[in-house]
């Protein structure tokens, strides 16, 4: 496997984003490890949440959201997916699957970490993998936000505008012309200034280093007999047993996971009676559109749910 870690200096002077890194060792597959990433920001001992972030963004996602939780007495943890941020990045797209991202995840949070009580945020392919791992670790976990994401599994389609999303990935990066920052402007309703687009870009110096924006939209299992479609089934039946306290806090611009929204309030136990915001004038990465807003929801859902 040839992994490609992006240099230091991509990283200086991003805006809001003055938050010292952290670094572990996790599993590399066929040996050896891999370096991932991660900022925290609040009390050491408070309680954790871990804010999974997804595709094609990194930590600095997040930046607007740690220290509106580290001030309500959180721990705020914000990690980078391997082949993300200051992770390494494994250079293959078949260097990529969904179990080895959730094992990745898993490996930093539970062997390293060791967190426990843990509330999940998960965006995007953060709710794909941090869903997954509440489903098979629920010990681990105290409460679940689930902002603009799901657990698919193929029997549904996904809506067109996705599949447009992932035709374009697929082109550019075939093309070599793969432009992260333009792909969360896309997903966002905020005009994103030059040194916020430049954050986003920061993890990928050239075109060798984005297997991982590339590879995760052919993860997302599409189909019946996708590799990953019978672990998440299997998470899907898990999770509607579990009467952990789960929250929805989907934008109202989404197009892409506003279907996913009220499946999961329905579906998921600990959802309901809930009153689920929504999160006004957002778009995908809502993060970044109203990042303030939705960790406001974050600590009003576990100042209630504790």
């Amino acid at each position: 496997m040839r992994v490609h870690r992006t240099p230091d200096h991509r990283f200086t002077g991003l805006p809001g984003f003055d938050f010292t890194p952290h670094y572990a060792d996790v599993p590399r597959p066929g040996g050896g490890t891999l370096r991932m990433a991660w900022v925290e920001d609040g009390p050491a001992e408070g309680p954790v949440v871990l804010l999974l972030h997804g595709e094609p963004s990194w930590s600095f996602l997040y930046r607007t959201m740690l220290p509106v939780l580290a001030q309500a007495g959180l721990r705020a943890i914000a990690p980078d997916l391997i082949g993300f941020g200051r992770s390494d990045k494994p250079a293959e797209l078949a260097d990529h699957s969904y179990a080895r991202h959730v094992e990745w995840v898993r490996a930093l949070a539970f062997d390293v970490l060791d967190l426990r009580d843990v509330t999940l945020v998960g965006q995007d392919w953060g709710g794909l993998i941090g869903l997954r791992l509440v489903a098979e670790h629920p010990d681990r976990f105290a409460r679940v936000v689930a902002a603009n994401t799901g657990l698919p599994t193929g029997d549904v389609d996904m809506p067109e505008v996705w599949w447009r999303f992932r035709r374009a990935v697929e082109r550019a990066g075939s093309a070599g012309t793969l432009d992260i920052a333009r792909l969360v402007q896309a997903g966002c309703r905020t005009p994103l200034s030059t040194a916020v687009l430049a954050g986003y870009a920061a993890p990928f110096p050239d075109p060798s280093h984005t297997a991982g924006p590339r590879a995760m939209p052919l993860l997302v299992p599409t189909r019946p007999d996708d590799p990953a479609t019978e672990a998440n089934r299997a998470a899907t039946r898990i999770l509607g047993g579990l009467d952990i306290p789960f929250l929805c806090a989907f934008s109202d611009g989404d197009p892409i996971t506003a279907a996913m929204g009220p499946v999961l309030a329905r579906t998921m136990p600990g959802a309901a009676g809930r009153d689920h915001p929504t999160i006004r004038g957002a778009g995908h990465f809502l993060q970044e559109d109203a990042g303030p807003a939705l960790a406001a929801e974050i600590v009003r859902f576990i100042a209630a749910a504790r």
